[in-house]
């Protein structure tokens, strides 16, 4: 996804313990997070990329909004999300 600019960079966390419901049944497992970073713009497409390559049928995608920002920070991930470079 960073390699095709729907994301200026990713982040892999892990492993973490999640506790969720699944199927009308509580459980645990271990994970890993994916934090990528990209721009209102480009989500939807990284959004679609997301659902289409991942192996669950129901994978956990949501967008946290970036309320605040260096503006440096802010810039490079619009600069490198521009999908015509």
């Amino acid at each position: 996804m960073v390699s095709e600019r729907l994301a200026a960079g990713a982040q892999i966390v892990g492993p973490v313990i999640s506790a969720f419901w699944h199927d009308g049944e509580f459980g645990t497992g271990e994970e890993w997070q994916l934090l990528l970073k990209t721009t209102r713009a480009r989500y939807p497409e990284l959004e679609a990329h997301l659902l289409k390559h991942h192996p669950w049928r129901n994978p956990e995608v949501a967008a946290v909004p970036i309320v605040e920002g260096s503006a440096s920070c802010l810039d490079w991930v619009t600069a490198n999300t521009q999908p015509d470079q």
